[in-house]
């Protein structure tokens, strides 16, 4: 058993309370165990210059932790007058995987803008962010008509190793003294989007990269049954 009594395949607990905000098309709160995540997404028509005139639409994320999200204040990136390499490198990989579950071409020259801004940090705020946005973009395409219930969703989790151990869903504590560390982001029906790892005390092998990427398949499922039981509410 783990330190918070979870056995290493288990994942913590997974929720997404849609239509957590009023005033954005679609908007959800992604809870991954203690962390905590406002997922938000609108439509605006017009699309970057580099899509002019494709009749191809486009999707951009945003990625920020309020000052009290961790158990120290963080000054607020505006005050400091720029983003961080960390939250740079996390708003982008939240991009690149979410427009993975998009048709470009029946969103014509629309943007999608998904601000995913963490109000509670314990680990997995880039694999709960990602998990979130998907069903926040699934309202927002409802908000102007081009929502499908065929859409395939995305789901993110992270694994690691410990000690020879792995295990799946990392909190704070394990993920900031794994051996090894993971993030995997999964396009249902249609495989991997993205996988991140580094061996950040040790070198991992390819029998150890097998075993983690079969945890990963469990907690994709986890996430994927969770976020399809959200998706038949928003087709009722």
């Amino acid at each position: 058993m783990r330190h918070n009594d979870r056995a290493t395949d288990q994942m913590r607990s997974v929720s997404f309370a849609r239509n957590y905000t009023r005033h954005a098309a679609g908007s959800v709160l992604a809870e991954f165990g203690d962390t905590k995540v406002i997922c938000t997404a609108v439509v605006e028509e017009g699309v970057p210059r580099f899509l002019k005139g494709s009749k191809r639409g486009w999707l951009t994320a945003e990625y920020g932790m309020l000052p009290s999200s961790t158990n120290t204040r963080n000054d607020r990136e505006a005050v400091r007058g720029k983003q961080n390499g960390r939250s740079i490198e996390i708003q982008r990989l939240i991009g690149r995987s979410l427009r993975a579950m998009v048709d470009m071409e029946k969103l014509g020259e629309r943007t999608i803008k998904v601000d995913c801004d963490v109000i509670q940090a314990d680990g997995g705020t880039r694999t709960a962010s990602i998990s979130g946005g998907a069903i926040a973009i699934c309202d927002a395409l409802r908000s102007i008509g081009k929502f499908e219930e065929s859409i395939d969703l995305i789901a993110s989790v992270s694994v690691g190793m410990i000690e020879g151990e792995v295990l799946l869903d990392l909190d704070y504590i394990e993920d900031s003294g794994a051996d090894t560390d993971m993030n995997f982001v999964f396009l249902e029906n249609r495989g991997f989007i993205e996988i991140q790892g580094t061996g950040e005390k040790k070198a991992f092998t390819a029998a150890d990269f097998s075993k983690m990427l079969a945890r990963a398949e469990k907690g994709i499922e986890n996430i994927l049954s969770t976020q399809r039981k959200m998706l038949d509410e928003l087709a009722e």
